[in-house]
């Protein structure tokens, strides 16, 4: 999931990160693939974060994206 999220357009990427319930879905699939596929202490922990606070993560995640071209703590 984080590989086909990546390879969307920034603006479907923000897009994706802006809608409320969605950019809590795509935050988990996003988070629990990287963790899944790179794993890493800091990935476990901030995909335990946006389990539980991913809507207000993902909206940061859309400014984030916007302006540096990738998620916060990725």
């Amino acid at each position: 999931m984080d590989a086909w999220f990546h390879k969307q357009n920034k603006l479907i990427q923000v897009l994706l990160l802006l809608i409320p319930v969605v950019n809590w879905i795509v935050e988990i699939l996003v988070r629990w693939s990287a963790v899944l596929k790179k794993g890493g202490v800091i990935r476990v922990v901030v995909a335990l974060v946006v389990t539980f606070v991913g809507v207000v993560i993902g909206w940061l995640d859309a400014i984030w994206t916007l302006v540096f071209n990738k998620l916060i703590l990725e």
